[in-house]
């Protein structure tokens, strides 16, 4: 499974908050990855330039995978208490960056602001 379909699910996450419908095709994607059944602890930093913007980290393993990007990416952007919820003009430019911590170690993928400065 490539970095991008992990980044593309944590960007989706937060895109069905702001436009207030549910878009996660769930079922397809646990049939096209299995892997995204497996139990793993994640982690989102949203950036906007290179400040940081809003995080969310898990601390045990109780979700799959897919559940915890999906949960990060939601908490990350609107539940940090250090910052304001997430609003769309802030979206667009944010750099997500995903921690995955696998049993064969940690691995980081960032993506690109939508628009860029």
């Amino acid at each position: 499974m490539s970095q991008s379909v992990l980044l593309t699910i944590a960007r989706t996450s937060i895109e069905e908050v702001l436009q207030g419908q549910n878009s996660i095709e769930r079922r397809e994607l646990l049939e096209q990855y299995p892997i995204l059944r497996e139990p793993m602890a994640t982690q989102i930093t949203l950036y906007l330039g290179t400040k940081i913007r809003g995080m969310s980290k898990t601390q045990t393993v109780e979700r799959s995978l897919l559940e915890d990007i999906i949960y990060n990416a939601k908490a990350a952007a609107f539940q940090d208490e250090d910052f304001d919820p997430l609003v769309t003009s802030e979206y667009l430019h944010a750099t997500i960056q995903l921690t995955v911590f696998s049993p064969d170690g940690e691995l980081s993928h960032q993506s690109e602001p939508i628009v860029k400065d």
